[in-house]
């Protein structure tokens, strides 16, 4: 009798390393689902931002890749293509009442893939992304995450760009491109990641035709009177709020309009 107490502090002492061990479990659990998700931002010996490369790795990279082909091929017209990483894949979540006010109207189809680089684009459009169709206009910003994960010079970067809009014009010679300025990054005027940005916007500023590509920057509408960024527009320095997508579908309705006539 006189050891019951032992053996009560005991038996709470098991049960409390039993809990431990199942919060540790479900930790280590949910890190392992969600970091699935989490794109990879490290590059292969002998890839750069002009040579097409899948992240055949990513299961569901390749599962949204083969998504967006049945998507189009069901759609009976498609007139706007959006292509991007991260910022244009999620009009389908933060910005979807933008989208539904906007572009759903428009018979439009999301390419925006989180995490992507201009060699990833490049791989999705050489793998059908946007085999048969004839869109009336197609918007494309990529570059954030060559600048920002990899610190890509702003000319291999442009390079990319570049490349990417060479293929589209070859591939849908009927087509408008409506190139976007690279969106600020960071909360700060002098962030350097923008400063990054902002040279890869000098440059491909200037593939602008105006017969068949245009190029449109709204950086300063998400920008404070001292070069700054809300937290109300964008939650990290990067990826937009809703708000931040109501501000870019306004920002850009002029041109969109536009160039869809």
């Amino acid at each position: 009798m006189r050891n019951a107490p032992l053996l009560g502090l005991m038996d709470k002492m098991i049960k409390i390393f039993i809990l431990v061990l199942i919060a540790i479990a479900g930790v280590w659990f949910f890190y392992k689902k969600s970091s699935a998700f989490e794109p990879m931002f490290e590059r292969q010996q002998g890839e750069s931002a002009v040579a097409p490369v899948p992240r055949e790795v990513e299961k569901w990279w390749m599962e949204r890749h083969q998504e967006k082909l049945v998507q189009k091929a069901h759609e009976d017209q498609i007139d706007l293509v959006m292509i991007g990483d991260s910022i244009t894949q999620r009009w389908e979540t933060n910005g979807r009442a933008a989208w539904a006010k906007y572009y759903s109207h428009r018979n439009s189809l999301n390419l925006g893939f989180d995490g992507d680089r201009t060699e990833n684009v490049l791989w999705r459009l050489e793998n059908g992304a946007v085999d048969g169709l004839s869109p009336k206009l197609v918007i494309l910003m990529i570059g954030t995450n060559n600048t920002g994960h990899l610190m890509d010079e702003a000319a291999d970067t442009a390079d990319g760009i570049k490349k990417i809009l060479d293929f589209l014009q070859n591939k849908l010679p009927m087509s408008k491109i409506l190139l976007l300025g690279i969106f600020p990054r960071g909360f700060e005027a002098g962030d350097q990641q923008r400063a990054r940005n902002d040279e890869v916007n000098q440059i491909i500023s200037g593939f602008s035709d105006e017969q068949n590509i245009w190029y449109l920057d709204i950086s300063k509408s998400f920008l404070s009177a001292n070069g700054g960024v809300s937290k109300k527009i964008m939650r990290d320095g990067l990826h937009l709020k809703r708000v931040g997508y109501e501000i870019w579908a306004e920002s850009m309705e002029p041109m969109v309009s536009r160039l869809m006539q």
